[in-house]
């Protein structure tokens, strides 16, 4: 079962790195999904959201944040997949992000007065496509005030890319968050 299969997976700790094997063969699927799960909250909403991002750490433009509202980028490169009250997934395809495009930071943000030190651990695990077999999991728990928390980012580094657990939180909430990335927010 699935449970055979995960136990391969790296297990990184906050800050720790994989890198992110390139497909084989012409035309090979580039995609990498980054689930987050959480235990059942019955007093807040987490949303998964994703950033991508230029070498300047900023989004080319508004449509590069995705969100429950706008669930893909142009291109659909980068997708909210599911979105469920304890599991969404974020995934991206490597292979047709545009050049600037650095970096796609996976982050999650609380809907509600809760903090994450109260939701407990996430977890977060990463793998190509939406196979069982994951790459690599972590689990990032040593939340307290915080409403926003980076969980993942995947980066590119010379030819390749990698995938770093990041588990950084800020005490501000999402519109914050995505006005440091420079995207034009409503509040």
């Amino acid at each position: 079962g699935a449970a055979g299969g995960r136990a391969a997976a790296h297990v990184l700790p906050r800050g720790g790195v994989v890198d992110l094997p390139l497909p084989k063969g012409r035309g090979a699927q580039h995609r990498w999904t980054v689930t987050a799960s959480w235990a059942q909250q019955t007093a807040c909403e987490i949303d998964v959201v994703a950033f991508v991002l230029d070498e300047d750490g900023q989004v080319s433009f508004d449509e590069d944040f995705v969100f429950y509202g706008a669930p893909e980028n142009p291109g659909g490169t980068v997708r909210l997949l599911s979105d469920g009250p304890t599991e969404q997934t974020v995934s991206v395809d490597l292979a047709t992000l545009p050049p600037s495009a650095r970096k796609v930071v996976v982050a999650a943000a609380i809907d509600g007065s809760p903090a994450f030190g109260e939701v407990g651990a996430l977890h977060i695990v990463s793998g190509p496509g939406t196979s069982a077999a994951a790459l690599a999991q972590a689990t990032l728990d040593a939340a307290t005030t915080e409403r926003t928390m980076l969980l993942a980012e995947i980066y590119r580094r010379g030819q390749s890319w990698r995938l770093r657990a990041v588990g950084q939180g800020y005490d501000h909430g999402l519109g914050a968050l995505a006005r440091g990335y420079g995207v034009e927010v409503d509040d």
